[in-house]
């Protein structure tokens, strides 16, 4: 086999504005509009100036903190991380690290990426917050990829997904779900959100690697899109309680382990040694249900389970 060629990066310097170039113009009609609704709305307007990379404009604001709210669809805040980021901010008495916003029609504005931050700013009595405000509405949906301040994990992500989902789906009901990939990032982060919703210990790290393999976006518009998310989270859940009864039987026999259900899960996936690029999501969740059913814990030992590998109940 030929050796790999190295991926050529970029030439250093070589992309984007020069720093002098940042604020060298006037802002276009929808970026000026944008700063005066921020004044109209008790705000001040720091700078306006372009994105050093993608040459994009965008406003640096000083916004009345009660105008400011998380996106609805986001994942709850953490209190303890909450709690951590107020300590540090009221230790060094600046807040260094200006959240992302977009206005809204109501002149509100809606931060996809500071949810933790305002909370931290709100318990310290802070009576505004400085935001990166873009004229761009859509930003408001690119969470996941935005999203800093605190890593999500897979049911913050699956959740998340699922709520922009239905929120999308009113705003834009004649969108497929396929156009919104980059903002959903995962199409099984949709099924998955559902079936968190409907029970809220479900261990969707067990089913997450085959769904990856399987759930693609769907070619159709949003709102029959979650209906048919919905259907396909039911299978799953019928399939986690299939698992669940499977690992009932391990533990009867005395097998213990934190692995249990990813081994019960990886046991009965037909794509386990597969290396097929693609697979459908019906096909191989009826024979994971058949198999999970029909699954035979006495013939299962300690070694078996000794060499699984995969991920523990969440």
């Amino acid at each position: 086999m030929p050796p790999r060629k190295k991926k050529k990066g970029a030439e250093p310097a070589s992309r984007g504005l020069a720093a002098r170039d940042l604020a060298s113009r006037e802002p276009p009609p929808d970026v000026a509009k944008l700063e005066e609704q921020i004044r109209a709305d008790g705000g001040s307007v720091l700078a306006a100036f372009r994105d050093p990379l993608g040459e994009k404009w965008q406003i640096l604001a000083g916004l009345p903190i009660e105008k400011v709210a998380p996106t609805p669809f986001q994942r709850d805040v953490s209190p303890a991380h909450a709690k951590r980021l107020a300590a540090v901010i009221d230790r060094l008495d600046r807040f260094l690290d200006p959240i992302i916003a977009v206005r809204t029609p109501e002149g509100t504005y809606w931060t996809p990426n500071g949810h933790h931050r305002l909370t931290a700013l709100n318990a310290l009595g802070a009576k505004a917050v400085t935001a990166l405000v873009l004229p761009d509405p859509a930003l408001a949906y690119k969470i996941l990829a935005l999203n800093t301040e605190k890593a999500h994990n897979l049911r913050e992500k699956a959740l998340e997904t699922v709520r922009m989902a239905r929120d999308l789906a009113e705003k834009d009901p004649s969108a497929a779900e396929k156009d919104y990939a980059l903002e959903f990032e995962e199409a099984a982060f949709l099924t998955l959100g559902l079936c968190y919703e409907e029970n809220g210990r479900f261990s969707g790290g067990a089913y997450h690697p085959v769904l990856k393999k399987v759930d693609e976006f769907l070619d159709v518009p949003l709102p029959k899109a979650v209906k048919q998310r919905q259907e396909r989270a039911a299978r799953i859940l019928e399939l986690d309680r299939a698992v669940t009864e499977a690992v009932a039987a391990l533990k009867e026999r005395g097998l213990q382990s934190p692995y249990l259900r990813a081994f019960v899960v990886a046991r009965v996936n037909p794509l386990r040694f597969s290396k097929s690029g693609s697979a459908e999501f019906d096909a191989t969740i009826a024979k994971m249900l058949s198999g999970a059913k029909n699954f035979k814990a006495g013939s299962i030992k300690v070694e078996h389970l000794a060499r699984a590998g995969g991920a523990p109940e969440e």
